[in-house]
């Protein structure tokens, strides 16, 4: 059996838009990893007494606490919208509601399982920020750096990053609230990310790929089917 090389270019055109722009964004995000600003970017935010945030009542009170409230409240108006179908959002579809509820869970879990399974810790344990390890890149798997781990990626982002699917969900029937949604995650998960490397509790790029993670599973779960259904019509 033989395959031309120039089917190859072809099919490689043929992948959807956000494909492409997801696979822009893990380049973006492997070049910010390869470039050691995480610890530039930290060594500009605290010292050897730490960090001057860690404890200040708008990162660690405002941003996080709040943030997982935020998150919870989330939660639960997705569910309501699928037990009061009639009462919240009517004009979505059975399929829209279930797909926003667990495309969401399966964003935090994804993300939850990961940090798990890691070895990174958090900056503020550091030895050169008052802790006790040292910096290894979170690539270096099954190195431990002497701290106690489980940081990478950033949970408290995926308080906001993992209900990226309402803004697919919601652009067929409410577009305007779609759009208005999916600023609002951004725009939240950019300030925790942000509030957390404040404290101490995060690298950039711990944030940056609980959105990456959290937009690849989104966009998987609720395009591949599509995709799917294209090529097997187009073939």
């Amino acid at each position: 059996m033989q395959i031309s090389l120039s089917s190859v270019p072809a099919r490689a055109a043929r992948l959807p838009a956000g494909v492409w722009a997801l696979l822009l964004g893990l380049g973006v995000l492997l070049a910010w990893d390869a470039s050691g600003l995480d610890l530039w970017v930290m060594r500009h935010v605290g010292g050897a007494a730490g960090f001057a945030w860690r404890e200040h009542w708008f990162t660690a009170q405002l941003l996080h606490q709040g943030g997982r409230l935020l998150s919870w409240l989330a939660v639960g108006f997705i569910l309501l919208a699928n037990l009061r179908p009639r009462q919240v959002l009517p004009d979505l579809t059975r399929r829209e509601r279930l797909d926003w509820l667990l495309v969401t869970l399966l964003c935090l879990a994804a993300v939850s399982l990961i940090k798990r399974t890691s070895l990174t810790s958090c900056p503020w344990d550091l030895a050169e920020f008052g802790g006790t390890a040292h910096y290894i890149s979170h690539w270096a798997f099954g190195l431990r750096d002497g701290g106690g781990g489980h940081c990478f990626p950033s949970g408290h982002a995926s308080a906001a990053f993992a209900f990226l699917s309402g803004g697919c969900v919601l652009a067929r029937a409410y577009p305007r609230l779609g759009r208005a949604w999916l600023a609002g995650v951004v725009c939240l998960g950019v300030v925790y990310g942000v509030g957390q490397m404040l404290r101490g509790a995060h690298y950039p790029s711990h944030t940056m790929w609980t959105a990456w993670i959290c937009w690849m599973v989104t966009l998987i779960a609720l395009r591949a089917p599509a995709w799917l259904t294209r090529r097997r019509a187009v073939a």
